[in-house]
């Protein structure tokens, strides 16, 4: 019998879903001569009421806030007592992909010496730890706040491949590749540890499945080898390791015809036509986003009083952020926010 938290769960965060930024708004949103008008228009959505409290000057302070209000969705998650236990398991095994984020930006700084900047969200965020990961100048530096935080799987990675890291970006690329599979075998096992092993799996590995098309498309385009095999991501849905090492091996132009049986061919026929129309890489991981929502929004919207409730919502929260965030840089930058509508995600 589910119990008053699932019911307490459903009811708080259908309502947070009928407050997110909508279909309407955006067409609003395309006449909006400012910042300032943009956040009028979605002053009664919930991630409208955080920014009007906060300043949006530049790209800079967009990027922060935005991020911060993701954090603050879920310290409220947090707060709540009547959540269930295991919600705020998948919750926080799902987030930890931003610790992933933060540790490749701290070993790309010590790679390169360059200032990077970090996304305040996760454990390394909620322990203070990001300032010192965003100052790292050796791999210890970077070592050093993961055991701090309890992050120690990763920390362990990144002792075993010390020696590798220092041997170029290739071998760079390996290290942030085992970070990638460790954070998706963790997912995994809280996944199959749910009360909705199946359908939770199903939509893992389909997330799965595109960050290795995403991984694919990429490597077609900057003309890199099948050797490009070894970054993917195991587990995945409908791409075996075979599949994805006989795509490795095909032109960009060539890949929707051996998806022909594969749910993912629209996808990858959008891939290649928008990169021979724009010659920009920023459109594979644009168009990966817009899929990943469609497909995933079959699978986990009608789950309701079930652990999926948790996952739809932080895919909806994400989808907004990325959404308001397109829209406030094209406004920045003085172009036409109806252009970056073929690439926004939108529940309703």
């Amino acid at each position: 019998m589910i119990g008053t938290g699932y019911a307490f769960a459903s009811g708080y965060l259908k309502g947070e879903e009928a407050r997110l930024i909508t279909s309407e708004h955006v067409r609003r949103m395309s006449n909006a001569p400012s910042i300032q008008g943009v956040l009028e228009i979605i002053e009664d959505t919930d991630i409208g009421s955080y920014l009007r409290e906060v300043t949006l000057m530049s790209f800079d302070d967009i990027d922060e806030h935005l991020w911060s209000y993701l954090h603050h969705c879920l310290q409220r998650l947090e707060w709540f007592r009547m959540v269930p236990t295991d919600l705020l398991k998948i919750s926080r095994a799902y987030i930890a992909k931003y610790d992933v984020l933060n540790v490749k930006a701290a070993l790309w700084r010590v790679a390169t010496g360059r200032k990077v900047s970090m996304i305040p969200v996760g454990v390394l965020h909620s322990f203070g730890l990001l300032d010192r990961l965003a100052d790292a100048e050796n791999l210890g530096d970077v070592i050093e706040p993961l055991v701090s935080c309890k992050l120690r799987n990763y920390a362990d990675i990144l002792r075993e491949e010390e020696q590798r890291f220092s041997q170029g970006a290739r071998s760079r690329l390996q290290v942030e590749a085992r970070l990638d599979n460790e954070y998706y075998r963790g997912m995994l096992n809280t996944a199959k540890a749910s009360a909705e092993s199946y359908m939770f799996c199903k939509a893992l590995g389909i997330i799965i499945d595109l960050a290795n098309l995403q991984i694919v498309s990429r490597a077609m385009i900057e003309g890199l080898g099948p050797e490009v095999a070894e970054y993917t991501i195991g587990g995945g849905v409908m791409l075996s390791a075979e599949t994805i090492a006989e795509l490795l091996s095909l032109r960009l132009g060539d890949m929707p015809q051996r998806l022909e049986d594969f749910q993912y061919r629209d996808l990858a026929q959008e891939i290649s036509a928008g990169y021979d129309g724009t010659k920009s890489i920023a459109v594979v991981v644009e168009t990966v986003e817009a899929h990943k929502f469609r497909l995933l929004k079959e699978i986990l919207a009608p789950r309701v009083l079930s652990p999926l409730m948790i996952v739809y919502y932080l895919i909806l929260k994400e989808a907004e952020i990325r959404n308001l965030r397109l829209i406030l840089k094209a406004i920045l930058d003085g172009i036409p926010v109806m252009e970056t509508r073929k690439y926004l995600v939108l529940a309703s």
